[in-house]
């Protein structure tokens, strides 16, 4: 079954960047340490902004990865399609308007704090995505019409030998870009907890945020299509300070009884089904595709519901 990990927006910069396609590790890039993150809080702000700006661009674009997907699962990549093809009516998904999100992320590139590796992925991988997107959409039109019926698949042939080299491109730059803002974004979540910490203390925001940001280190370390063996001891360290994060909350909540957290009840199920989940991977020694599958898109979906609980969460307790 294939595992696909979905990527939203979330409030206060929550920059989720979560397995995707062609994944590169951090070591691979030049990484934006946590001396880089922001000390001031306007600096924070600054950061946030423009996280929130590379993180709707990435959320956005990420239909250009399930097309091409799509696309990929009917068509021989090496010859091409020739009509011969069992499941060729699939064709491809139509995209969506991103217009703004691209001037959103260009505005944010040029923008402070500079980040010089990120920004400028961010900017190769916006021409990356416009060389590709107008290719995906004539596909995309030409097989919804059936239009390779009337030309034995020359339109088609000669859209596969343009998209596949675009595609190629595209997806080496998502990779690379998943994996620097993974790394800046880790160190961003410690300062952005630490400024709300020191104005808040460990509020009912806090407790959420930090709930939150613990859950996207697990998702950061889901397996994917591509990557579907879990590293098991880096997956358990995770679940370990989810685990923490979790407990926190609890004493919390002990002692500010009848105060509602919205994500605590889901937070706390979700810990149980990956500890579920992390049974199964040590028993298959972390190929999610010997029994895991289900319990893998089951932990996404659910991530994403937290996500929308505490958004709840963070805009209640204002």
């Amino acid at each position: 079954m294939p595992i696909r990990i979905l990527l939203r927006s979330a409030v206060c910069a929550a920059a989720i960047v979560a397995a995707s396609p062609a994944m590169v590790s951090a070591q691979s890039v030049p990484a934006q340490s946590a001396a880089s993150a922001p000390a001031g809080e306007a600096e924070l702000q600054a950061a946030i902004s423009k996280s929130n700006a590379y993180t709707a661009l990435m959320n956005r674009t990420l239909r250009a990865i399930q097309s091409w997907e799509r696309y990929a699962s009917w068509v021989d990549m090496k010859k091409g399609p020739t009509g011969k093809e069992r499941y060729i009516d699939y064709g491809l998904y139509s995209l969506y308007d991103v217009t703004g999100e691209i001037q959103k992320a260009e505005d944010a590139a040029a923008r402070a704090p500079k980040l010089p590796e990120i920004d400028a992925t961010v900017l190769s991988y916006i021409k990356a995505y416009q060389e590709l997107a107008p290719l995906i959409t004539r596909a995309e039109r030409y097989y919804d019409r059936k239009d390779y019926r009337d030309d034995n698949l020359a339109e088609g042939q000669k859209l596969h030998a343009q998209m596949v080299p675009a595609a190629k491109t595209f997806l080496e730059l998502r990779a690379r870009l998943d994996a620097g803002m993974r790394v800046y974004k880790t160190a961003l979540d410690a300062q952005e907890l630490a400024a709300l910490e020191s104005r808040e203390g460990k509020s009912a925001r806090w407790q959420v945020r930090n709930v939150m940001v613990n859950a996207r280190a697990v998702i950061d370390l889901m397996p994917s299509n591509e990557k579907p063996i879990v590293d098991l001891k880096a997956f358990d360290a995770a679940v370990a300070g989810y685990a923490g994060a979790v407990r926190e909350m609890d004493d919390f909540k002990d002692k500010n009884p009848g105060k509602s957290l919205f994500v605590d009840s889901q937070a706390s199920s979700w810990l149980g089904r990956l500890r579920d989940f992390s049974s199964k991977l040590a028993k298959s020694k972390g190929d999610v595709r010997r029994g895991a599958a289900n319990d893998a898109n089951w932990i996404v979906s659910s991530y994403n519901t937290m996500i929308t609980l505490s958004e709840s969460a963070v805009r209640f307790s204002r």
